[in-house]
């Protein structure tokens, strides 16, 4: 066994490996696969193994530094979408305790408290000043 270890360890030297991009895609491969055996679709399948076959095909690249440029890609995507997702997260959690108005000059969002009746708002950016009902 630690024969086999060694010639893996030896054969990955000067190779990129496993990251985030070719986990994921391993990770939607195989759903993918469990989804083609209840809908036995040939697309699902094709879809599948060649997801697997892409992520193996990074995981042994010796290109080090495209693997890197498209997982820091990947990353970027990754992390915009989880931004958004808790900004919205967020929102609906603080909706209950505050209000969020835009500024009428500029445009710029400020968050108010609710229940305080008609309430006059100054704008830190323009610092415009307009009322609105909280």
């Amino acid at each position: 066994m630690e024969r086999w270890k060694e010639r893996m360890a030896r054969f990955m030297i000067g190779r990129y490996g496993m990251d985030q991009l070719s986990k994921m895609v391993n990770y939607i491969s195989f759903a993918l696969l469990i989804l083609t055996l209840f809908t036995h679709s040939m697309l699902l399948y094709i879809l599948a193994v060649g997801g697997i076959v892409y992520s193996y095909y990074r995981a042994f690249s010796r290109n080090i530094s495209k693997r890197y440029s498209e997982n820091q890609a990947y990353l970027k995507v990754k992390y915009d979408v989880l931004k958004r997702f808790n900004q919205w997260k967020m929102r609906i959690k603080d909706s209950k305790t505050h209000r969020i108005f835009k500024c009428p000059s500029c445009s710029q969002k400020i968050r108010v408290p609710r229940g305080k009746g008609k309430i006059l708002i100054k704008c830190p950016k323009c610092r415009i000043e307009f009322t609105r009902k909280s």
